[in-house]
């Protein structure tokens, strides 16, 4: 009987572990490749990204200086054209070209350095002003609550305040020598008006007001025009106090007064801002310049000299 034979076929192990050493290989030359081309990447990355930071600082360097640039003059000049234009009617109350361009020339010097305007009264002029201090802070103040309010309303980037002026143009004389017999208690030249009992101080203004270095002040309000009207004789004596009292800032306030020819206003001029700082007339216009007092001993004369009404001339 013939056995079966059973052939074994035994696979050498060499046969396998060289195709796989092979796979090997090529895993390892692969894991190399990728490494050397990760550590590649980190470095030039860790290299051309402050030249990015750089680019994008320098975009943003140009782009805040663009943004803080100086109003151009061309532009500048066409405001001052057109508010010119449409105040050459004989409409009582609105400044006359030369007026105008002689708060302007003021204002110029702020696109510099950034000025705080303060102005009595929303006239006709009120977008004017706040273009033209393009990059200061301009507040307004009115003795109208309503006007204020939809002034704001319309113009939601004017920043406007009422205020309740308990003066009369009738009382005008009294006030006065009222103001005399206290200027070395409430109605001082120096102090904080904030909590000052001066009748002629303007008190209700927003607190953080009162702490503002302002560098040009206005006075075209409140209304004049008849006996009980408020008249302006609180906002050019707080003119007054707000310019000498203030803390930082530039030294010198410019101080504009306008209709100044009218009695209270050159009465209240020739008290309060006197005839020594009175540096320029412009028609109707008074540009007034007052220096801060430092020295406390100097802080209960508005004037040097005892400037009466009569020396406040209009040219």
């Amino acid at each position: 009987m013939r056995e079966n034979t059973k052939k074994l076929i035994l696979l050498h192990r060499s046969i396998h572990n060289h195709g796989g050493a092979s796979h090997r290989l090529c895993f390892l030359a692969s894991l190399s490749f990728f490494s050397f081309a990760s550590v590649f990447t980190l470095i030039t990355t860790r290299t051309t990204i402050p030249t990015a930071t750089t680019v994008i600082t320098s975009s943003a360097a140009e782009s805040a200086s663009s943004s803080f640039s100086s109003l151009p003059e061309h532009v500048f000049h066409a405001l001052l054209h057109y508010a010119s234009i449409s105040n050459s009617t004989s409409v009582t109350g609105r400044m006359s070209s030369a007026e105008i361009n002689s708060i302007a020339a003021v204002l110029r010097r702020c696109n510099s350095t950034p000025c705080n305007f303060l102005v009595f009264g929303l006239t006709h002029e009120t977008l004017l002003w706040n273009s033209l201090n393009r990059h200061g802070r301009t507040v307004f103040v009115d003795e109208s609550a309503y006007f204020v309010s939809k002034f704001e309303e319309k113009h939601p980037e004017i920043e406007a305040y009422d205020v309740h002026f308990a003066t009369k143009v009738s009382d005008l004389h009294k006030l006065i020598g009222d103001a005399r017999e206290q200027r070395r208690n409430e109605c001082r030249p120096v102090q904080n008006l904030l909590f000052s009992e001066c009748k002629l101080g303007i008190n209700d203004l927003p607190n953080h007001l009162y702490e503002v270095a302002w560098d040009v002040i206005l006075v075209d309000g409140p209304s004049d025009y008849y006996e009980e009207a408020p008249g302006r004789i609180s906002s050019i004596f707080t003119a007054g106090v707000l310019a000498r009292s203030k803390r930082g800032g530039a030294a010198k306030t410019h101080v504009f007064v306008h209709e100044f020819h009218k009695e209270v206003e050159k009465v209240c001029c020739g008290e309060f801002l006197c005839g020594e700082n009175l540096v320029e007339a412009k028609d109707l216009l008074g540009h007034f310049v007052l220096e801060k007092v430092v020295n406390a001993d100097d802080g209960f004369q508005f004037c040097l000299n005892s400037s009466s009404p009569s020396s406040i001339h209009n040219g």
